[in-house]
């Protein structure tokens, strides 16, 4: 599933609510008194005609700080296992959508207990929101790291097609609880080859979805890390795209982008913080963004990871999902690090424990060794 929280960061950080009448001097927004940050939820969901549309496969922290002008986003995978719902992360948003949760309750308190932050709103991003606004645009350019091959990305539309084959037969496939592999094959009408070259590539709606969206690249780029980078590398892009002088002087502009993301956005800000979040977008358009992951590492690449795959049980309905290395349910390790990231300092992620050098402003090299 794509980051398509993604527009909402262009919506901040580009100011696309400058359309209003007036600006407070001061930001009087919710933070977090230790800190200074205003930590936002930003979660990405399939929507629509989706199989689980209110599942929330893309799931980042992003931890503002007007006062020292960065933003340190923090990606977890929609795969780690919370006691507290019986299940993964990912249905989190959806169990408080069932239990009529308007003010985003239970998807915070997850949230919180995990990254150790409180979680100040909630902002919910669907496909079509996404697809419209980087089309709206006119495209984005987006600085692709590797290149992608994913031989096995899913056709929407034929994600039932029987690719020919007898329903009896598909039945009793199914019957058999067949491996992810063999089910690419059976059904090899529902997928497609994407590629995608290293280098800056102009990207439509759809082509930015489905590169952020890839899940079985090959050459490492299907891991979640590899994932949560693609996203990043489209956030800057359309980030980028919004603070370029065509966008932001053009009221016509602004106000359409801003009506297409009103419509693809489930949020707990209140129309009376809309003027703060103006301020608080003109204040943090230069700011520096770093991102992070919270995954399982790469031992090939000498990387360390707070995650690891657990073994699918009776109790947790045989699904595939992660836990924090130091045990089931102990998140003491991931809030350390997110505490550490919060505060601007390096943060390494050794084979036991963390290499936290008080040190602020880490280089691109020590930030990529600490993910």
């Amino acid at each position: 599933m794509v980051v398509l929280a993604i527009g909402l960061i262009a919506l901040i950080f580009g100011g696309f609510f400058i359309y209003k009448f007036h600006i407070k001097k001061e930001i009087v927004l919710k933070k977090e008194q230790k800190t200074g940050n205003i930590n936002i939820l930003i979660l990405g969901i399939g929507g629509g005609n989706h199989d689980g549309p209110n599942l929330t496969d893309t799931i980042i922290v992003a931890m503002i700080n007007p006062t020292k002008n960065t933003v340190n986003l923090v990606s977890i995978p929609r795969d780690l296992w919370v006691s507290d719902v019986n299940g993964k992360i990912n249905k989190t948003y959806q169990l408080g959508l069932d239990k009529n949760d308007k003010n985003k309750l239970l998807v915070k308190s997850v949230v919180k207990k995990i990254t150790g932050k409180q979680i100040d709103y909630v902002v919910v991003i669907d496909f079509s929101g996404f697809v419209k606004l980087v089309d709206y645009l006119g495209g984005i350019d987006v600085n692709v790291a590797h290149t992608l091959d994913d031989y096995n990305y899913p056709i929407e539309g034929k994600e039932t097609d029987l690719c020919g084959h007898p329903e009896d037969e598909v039945k009793d496939f199914i019957a058999t609880g067949p491996a992810e592999l063999d089910q690419w094959k059976y059904f090899e009408c529902r997928y497609k080859h994407l590629h995608v070259d290293q280098g800056v590539q102009h990207m439509d709606g759809e082509t930015a979805l489905q590169f952020s969206r890839s899940r079985h690249g090959i050459n490492g780029e299907g891991s979640d890390f590899a994932r949560s980078r693609r996203q990043q590398e489209v956030i800057s892009a359309i980030k980028s795209k919004v603070l370029s002088l065509g966008i932001i002087l053009n009221p016509v502009k602004v106000i359409g982008i801003f009506n297409i993301l009103k419509d693809n956005i489930d949020t707990d800000v209140t129309p009376n913080e809309y003027d703060d979040f103006i301020n608080l977008a003109q204040k943090m358009q230069k700011a520096k963004i770093d991102s992070f992951v919270i995954d399982f590492g790469d031992q090939s690449e000498g990387r360390f990871g707070l995650l690891k795959e657990d073994i699918p049980t009776e109790t947790k309905g045989f699904q595939y999902n992660l836990i924090p290395r130091v045990g089931d349910g102990d998140f003491s390790e991931i809030q350390s690090y997110v505490n550490c990231v919060a505060g601007g300092h390096v943060c390494e992620i050794m084979a036991k424990g963390l290499g936290i050098d008080p040190t602020p402003t880490p280089s691109i090299t020590t930030k990529q060794k600490s993910k």
